[in-house]
């Protein structure tokens, strides 16, 4: 068997992940299936599952990589450029209306997921500290809380955005800065 370099096994990847988030986006995570995953990958099921074991691995590696992109945006743009990213992405948001369910009935895979991207977290977590610590954001509320809020409200944006909804994408940041500012 010939040897590819890191680059071909890279993007191999790149290319599987871009074609399961269309069948996930399409299909939900169980109409996902093998030969769905096949059709948009453009590969067969031996050359997907030689880079991910299996469907919740691939999905979870997609889970993981968008968690990562987002939380970079955040980094480097701010809040407002991720709420406007999540109003005007693409219907790829719809493949995470399954996770809910997903994490609530399996606590091995809950633990999983929060343990996404720790680096990523952490730098998230340092960066709203900075803002509390300069005075942009109220210091009345633990940094955990400020957090989970946050998380609520990304994960209510991206609901309303998979299921269609009109996103007011100006006022909801008017709240959130509202709901922020240092009393």
């Amino acid at each position: 068997m010939p040897k590819v370099s890191e680059a071909h096994r890279e993007e191999r990847r790149r290319q599987i992940l871009d074609g399961a988030r269309r069948a996930f986006a399409r299909h939900g995570y169980e109409g996902a299936t093998v030969p769905r995953l096949e059709e948009e990958t453009g590969l067969s099921r031996g050359a997907i599952f030689s880079y991910y074991p299996t469907k919740l691995e691939l999905f979870l590696a997609l889970a993981e990589t968008d968690q990562r992109a987002l939380g970079r945006l955040w980094l480097e743009q701010g809040f407002d450029a991720l709420v406007r990213d999540i109003a005007s992405s693409p219907d790829w948001l719809g493949a995470y209306l399954d996770v809910p369910r997903m994490l609530r009935t399996d606590p091995a895979l809950r633990e999983r997921w929060r343990a996404f991207n720790p680096d990523l977290q952490e730098r998230l977590a340092g960066r709203l500290e900075e803002q509390r610590d300069a005075g942009a954001v109220r210091s009345d509320l633990e940094l955990e809380a400020i957090g989970r809020f946050f998380g609520v409200l990304i994960d209510g944006l991206a609901v309303q955005q998979a299921a269609g909804v009109p996103i007011d994408v100006e006022g909801t940041l008017e709240l959130v800065r509202s709901a922020l500012a240092p009393k």
